[in-house]
């Protein structure tokens, strides 16, 4: 009998776990369409529909990409660290946008 209720407990955390992780990452999705109205500033820079440089480069496809041009693998984290740091030209973003206008940036370009 103990047995079966250490596997019943055991699989009770194992599903708490899973749901917990998956709530976690909901709370860090962000809206493509509110990504959308943030990248309105950027847009001034760079191409949402094309790939072509316009002042900075073209964003069309982005997290289709293997690297960015500074060389680094494309993933949310390095798209980020851009966004915040700027760069050759672009400003650092870190201050100027809040957490959430960035998760919906980051949603909006994988949309592109």
């Amino acid at each position: 009998m103990k047995l079966r209720q250490f596997f019943s407990f055991t699989l009770g955390l194992a599903v708490l776990s899973m749901s917990a992780l998956a709530q976690e990452k909901k709370a860090g999705a962000g809206d493509a369409a509110k990504g959308k109205e943030v990248f309105e500033q950027c847009g001034v820079c760079h191409n949402a529909d094309s790939d072509e440089k316009k002042m900075g480069p073209g964003l069309k496809g982005l997290f289709k990409k293997t690297k960015l041009g500074n060389g680094k693998a494309v993933s949310e984290s390095t798209v980020r660290a851009v966004v915040d740091q700027g760069g050759n030209g672009m400003p650092a973003y870190e201050e100027m946008l809040e957490k959430k206008e960035k998760d919906d940036l980051i949603a909006f370009l994988k949309t592109l």
